[in-house]
């Protein structure tokens, strides 16, 4: 099993989420409960894709760190 970064941001109305090594795989949401609910849902959809296309699944490489300023 992999394990890939989700990077979430709120924005002025809404919620988003994005995978730094998966690109292209994004979701929306109007609550961060259901932004979590879309990008799980997106990032299953999108490595099925990606199987069923017979592409190699990236090993994940993202990694986060905070900075305190």
């Amino acid at each position: 099993m992999k394990k890939y970064l989700i990077v979430f941001e709120k924005t002025a109305n809404n919620f988003s989420a994005y995978l730094p090594d998966l690109p292209g795989c994004i979701a929306t949401g109007k609550t961060r409960a259901e932004v979590e609910k879309n990008i799980k849902a997106a990032v299953e959809l999108h490595l099925q894709g990606m199987r069923e296309d017979g592409e190699i699944l990236p090993e994940p490489s993202s990694f986060t760190e905070l900075v305190e300023v």
